[in-house]
């Protein structure tokens, strides 16, 4: 089972030691925990947006802590899943006020731009969990080494512009509206998007093989990263469309 996703791979079912006579892990609580997640995001972005427009300062220092305290969260659910019913709700909230600094940064210059990103990112999340369970995407070997390939590639480039960045160097093109940078925002849209695809197989293994019961926390935190995902590069590519008007 290979999937991009740090929270989501072989490691952590190798890291996550059975309880004898334990509960296992089932679809149902799997989704319950998702929802509880998404929650737990949503009254934070909501809260963090109306902090920032108050007091717009912040936003900086909010944008850069919560996405480093997400990250940190995630590398140590990954190794420890056993925290995972601790960490997994704590990374919702903190993950809410990075989605609610960067989608007010969005909303003010584009109008409806925050409720266009996420209806797409539900309605992309929906399609793809009917193609998965109707099979018309199946998670085959060579597939997920694709989608990890390029989820893998997308990291370096990010990183390489991030790491430009500090010496006020871009990488061309790529995060501008034109035709190659629309291109590339689609791309990483498109990669985005198969990600949960990974995801729904790595849930649908770990029921199947009666995972531990505090693997739904893990499975429904890993789902939530890659709806994260997906929504800011949402964000990014609508901005692109938008910006050509």
């Amino acid at each position: 089972m290979r999937t991009s996703n740090p929270t989501l791979n072989d490691r952590v079912f190798a890291n996550a030691p059975s309880v004898p006579g334990g509960a296992v892990m089932t679809l149902q609580g799997t989704v319950n925990k998702t929802l509880i997640l998404s929650v737990l995001l949503v009254i934070s972005a909501g809260a963090s947006w109306n902090l920032v427009q108050s007091n717009p300062a912040l936003a900086t220092i909010l944008m850069i802590g919560s996405a480093i305290s997400g990250l940190v969260l995630v590398l140590a659910s990954s190794f420890k899943p056993t925290w995972a019913p601790v960490v997994a709700p704590v990374y919702g909230l903190a993950e809410g006020v990075f989605v609610g600094v960067i989608s007010a940064r969005y909303a003010a210059l584009y109008n409806g731009i925050v409720l266009q990103a996420a209806l797409l990112t539900l309605g992309i999340l929906f399609a793809l969990l009917f193609a998965y369970q109707s099979r018309l995407i199946k998670a085959t070997e060579n597939f997920k080494l694709g989608i990890v390939a390029a989820t893998g590639g997308i990291f370096i480039v990010y990183l390489v512009s991030m790491v430009l960045g500090f010496f006020g160097i871009q990488i061309p093109l790529i995060h501008e509206s034109g035709m190659v940078g629309i291109g590339f925002s689609l791309v990483v849209v498109v990669i985005a998007a198969l990600n949960l695809v990974l995801d729904f197989d790595f849930i649908e293994n770990g029921v199947a093989h009666g995972a531990p019961k505090y693997m739904e926390w893990q499975a429904a935190l890993g789902l939530l990263v890659t709806l994260v995902w997906l929504y800011i590069e949402m964000l990014r590519l609508l901005s692109k469309l938008r910006s050509r008007d």
